[in-house]
This record gives structure tokens, C-alpha cells and sequence, in this order.
């Protein structure tokens, strides 16, 4: 016996790999399809506004940490000595 079976009782037969029927009735399937729509634009627009609220904590969180880090100035830099080196001289193609 397979375990994926199709049941059936009373009449009606449950089969799990078979995809949904639409309803046959055009104002139920408009419906339906409207409701579809509105679900997914919901889903967009929320994670939109939950990104943006993620990537403001994150920047508030950043600034709150550097806050009471100093910030460099002229004086705490490291002097030095540098000087241009010449360019490379490739040999010449023959």
C-alpha cells in the first residue's frame, strides 16, 4: 500500500498533488483574483516599509556607537616621507 494513497470518504476524494480548481462562476473568480492581487500588493508594501525600518536601526545603531568615539583630527596623524617613483620602462617589442 503507498502511503500517497488518495483517500476518499463521503463522496469526496482528497488527492494532495492535484492543484486547486478556480471557481466556474466569473464574478467569484474576479473576486478571487482581485483578492490575489491585493494580497501580494499588501505583502510588497509591508516588506518595502519593514526594509527601510531595518536599514534605519541599523544606521541609528551605527551612529549611537560612534558617538562617543573621537573623531581624528590634524593633530593625532603620522608624519611621513614619500616620492614618486618613475615609471616602469617595458622592453620593446620585436
Amino acid at each position: 500500500m503507498s502511503v500517497f494513497r488518495a483517500r476518499s470518504f463521503q463522496g469526496f476524494r482528497f488527492d494532495p498533488f492535484k492543484a486547486p480548481r478556480r471557481p466556474r462562476h466569473r464574478i467569484l473568480r474576479w473576486v478571487l483574483g482581485a483578492v490575489g492581487v491585493a494580497l501580494l500588493l499588501g505583502l510588497l508594501f509591508v516588506s518595502v516599509f519593514v526594509g527601510i525600518a531595518m536599514l534605519a536601526v541599523g544606521l541609528l545603531v551605527r551612529l549611537w556607537k560612534q558617538r562617543s568615539k573621537p573623531i581624528a583630527h590634524g593633530g593625532d596623524t603620522i608624519p611621513g616621507e614619500y616620492r614618486v617613483l618613475p615609471k616602469a620602462e617595458l622592453p620593446q617589442a620585436r
